[in-house]
């Protein structure tokens, strides 16, 4: 296949998207959400409308980075840090989208302050679709022909659910290729421990998870057609490329003033904290597990996937899907802010839940087939 090079509306330094831009037909969220539940499309198929956000929740957004970039500063000094740390220098690979501004981030702190050039790829994962192997094979051309240097780049967990997309299907792309690409997954936040590296185990807003393709590059979340004749094995998964949004982005702003805060830390030669202790993930799933498991029994929800635990995840059935219901740890926490203001929007209920292990669960509706 011929490799035409794509950034979104990143610098052309910051990252190489392994996406193939198409042209798709919005499906409205209420077909979407049907097609989903009753199995005659998978997810990945499909592509509503993104939510442009209101004067109120931009309001919001803004207010939200300027709250919490310098602890998000600090985490990704510190995940650089453990990068830089490494036996090999590593090639990052940021699961699209939502790993994307946190690849870019990490690529500019480990050069610009860690005096360390290392690649930095976008490529696809989907949930019981697995990862791009196209993409991989790219990567795979370019680099360590055994993907040895290969390090997988996320913002959060929430379930784990990518977490174990990425174990199975590069352990099958291992058998398959002869390949020894580590599967583990490093993010800023791991609130269900089911990453091997992480920042911290905080439930806090990291702002990029607030808004959809102009926090990410203008892209759209992945797309895996099941009869395009131009989506072949050759093919790298989609996207949607939404130039028309160009004037409205804020991607490398974003960046930018994260940079700043990081470019204060190393002013005042602040060093890089330790990324978390591995020792606590078994209490993490443990707790995740029986969590899940309550509210799954308490509104006799037989698909695990309806629910979507922490701030990000909750944020992003809001955006994306058709909720159901908002349940938030403490209304009147700052973070939960945007939720509040998006619920409302859309007239969710929100329900306080203090005993909870996080700051909010998104519940997915149920449609009936």
């Amino acid at each position: 296949m011929t490799y035409h090079p794509f950034h979104g509306s990143y610098h052309p330094d910051d990252v190489d998207i392994l996406l193939k831009p198409i042209t798709i037909d919005y499906t409205s969220v209420e077909t979407k959400e049907a097609l989903i539940q009753s199995g005659q499309k998978h997810y990945s198929e499909m592509l509503s409308a993104e939510y442009q956000p209101s004067p109120a929740y931009l309001q919001i957004f803004y207010a939200a980075c300027a709250r919490n970039q310098a602890r998000l500063a600090r985490h990704a000094w510190a995940l650089a840090a453990h990068l830089a740390a490494q036996p090999r220098p590593p090639v990052l690979v940021s699961l699209a989208r939502a790993g994307t501004p946190v690849g870019v981030l990490l690529k500019r702190i480990l050069r610009d302050f860690l005096g360390l050039r290392v690649a930095h790829y976008s490529l696809s994962i989907i949930r019981d679709r697995g990862i791009d192997q196209q993409a991989l094979r790219h990567i795979l051309c370019r680099h360590d022909a055994l993907g040895r240097d290969i390090v997988f780049i996320d913002g959060w967990t929430g379930k784990g659910v990518i977490a174990g997309e990425l174990r199975r299907s590069v352990a099958a792309f291992n058998a398959l290729a002869h390949t020894q690409i580590s599967t583990e997954l490093w993010v800023l936040a791991d609130i269900s421990g089911m990453a091997c590296v992480a920042a911290t185990h905080e439930d806090y807003l990291i702002p990029s998870a607030l808004l959809n393709a102009t926090i990410g590059g203008l892209i759209s979340r992945s797309i895996l057609l099941a009869n395009d004749t131009d989506d072949t094995p050759a093919d790298f998964h989609g996207c949607k490329f939404h130039e028309e949004w160009l004037s409205q982005d804020l991607s490398c702003w974003y960046i930018d003033q994260l940079m700043a805060e990081v470019a204060q830390l190393a002013a005042q030669r602040e060093a890089p904290a330790a990324c978390v202790s591995p020792t606590a993930r078994d209490s993490l799933q443990a707790q995740s597990q029986a969590f899940l498991a309550q509210v799954m029994a308490e509104y006799a929800i037989t698909d695990l996937n309806f629910i979507k635990p922490g701030l990000g995840e909750a944020i992003r059935v809001l955006l994306r899907r058709l909720p159901h219901r908002m349940l938030v740890r403490d209304p009147a926490h700052p973070d939960v802010a945007p939720l509040l203001v998006l619920a409302k929007e859309k007239n969710i209920p929100v329900l306080t839940r203090p005993e909870m292990p996080y700051q909010a669960v998104g519940v997915i509706a149920h449609v009936a087939t």
